[in-house]
């Protein structure tokens, strides 16, 4: 039953996180939630997560391990390889940029 799979895919949501809010931006919310066809509770979770997936990814200090650092050290040290190609494409004039 699909139902049935839908509900087993989903995450068990066992904790409870409650917010005020201005009349004026309950509104908003539910307007955004409903434009895209989420319940209010859904939307509100999924905005929520993605920022702060993003917050957390955009740190400045990272925690990695021994292996992890070694790797990266090594990488940096490595000599530059010359890339004629992408000198040439470096040279060229950006199709983000406006023609002068």
């Amino acid at each position: 039953m699909p139902n049935e799979e839908a509900a087993a895919a989903r995450p068990v949501r066992d904790s409870r996180l409650n917010i005020r809010t201005s009349a004026k931006q309950d509104k908003l919310i539910r307007q955004a939630a409903q434009a895209v066809d989420k319940s209010m509770s859904e939307f509100v979770l999924d905005s929520a997560t993605a920022t702060a997936e993003h917050v957390l990814a955009d740190r400045r200090y990272f925690a990695v391990s021994d292996d992890a650092w070694q790797a990266f050290e090594a990488a940096l040290e490595r000599p530059a390889v010359f890339k004629p190609r992408l000198q040439e494409l470096l040279n060229e004039d950006s199709p983000f940029e406006p023609q002068t």
